[in-house]
């Protein structure tokens, strides 16, 4: 995985991007797990959307940081400090910001921009991973200072009819059941419908799941899949 890479290597900054429905929440929160609360501190900004000064208070809220001021600079060594005893603990400190595409003040980037200068011995004392719709890009591309520092990107994709396929029977297997009951017309009539939208996928099957059961059907085909949209028109 980009993120456990770009975290594990210290590169200073990632960005996932991709649009609704296509898996970010659900690739942020495995790449989360993955690390380890001995070893890492991690903090996670769920609504960016907010002024400089607060957006650098909420950082030190998310970060299990208690102390706190009213001032930029002041703020900023806290942050370094509590960094820097994280690194003492052998400690890596992570900061996420989700749906990064609703920061609309420049300055807030720029305030992201500043926490990478923490170094020690050329060595970033956090890393920052930026996740949102495809306008991210757009907005962090415009901030030469900012793109410049983003070491790894990722745009997640929707799914093709094969990844559909293995994505459905993942799904399946997940709820426990141990085959696939989806014919192969239904789920190329379920790939072309949502367009491989994750979330959209999700949806479908579980609608057509609840349309097999209570017709007790124990194959789910085309024609259901095809009055369900229907239905939806």
């Amino acid at each position: 995985m980009r993120l456990l890479y770009a975290t594990k290597a210290q590169k200073g900054a990632a960005m996932l991007s991709g649009e609704v429905g296509c898996g970010k929440t659900t690739v942020s929160r495995a790449f989360v797990q993955e690390l380890s609360s001995e070893e890492y501190e991690v903090g996670i900004i769920a609504n960016p959307s907010m002024a400089a000064l607060d957006f650098l208070k909420e950082i030190l809220y998310q970060l299990g940081i208690e102390k706190t001021a009213d001032s930029k600079p002041e703020l900023l060594h806290i942050l370094n400090d509590a960094m820097l005893q994280n690194l003492n603990k052998k400690k890596k400190t992570v900061l996420i910001v989700d749906d990064a595409q609703a920061i609309e003040d420049v300055v807030t980037f720029e305030e992201l921009r500043l926490l990478l200068n923490f170094q020690l011995n050329n060595q970033f004392l956090l890393t920052l991973i930026l996740i949102g719709q495809p306008e991210l890009r757009d907005k962090v591309v415009k901030i030469p200072q900012l793109d410049s520092r983003i070491s790894i990107r990722y745009h997640l994709k929707p799914l093709d009819i094969k990844e559909t396929a293995q994505y459905v029977l993942f799904r399946l297997k997940i709820a426990g059941m141990q085959r696939n009951i989806f014919t192969k017309e239904a789920i190329e009539k379920i790939h072309e419908y949502t367009g491989g939208v994750p979330r959209k996928i999700n949806n479908t099957c579980d609608l057509s799941l609840l349309v097999g059961f209570s017709k007790k059907i124990e194959l789910i085909d085309s024609k259901i899949v095809q009055q369900l949209i229907d239905d939806a028109k």
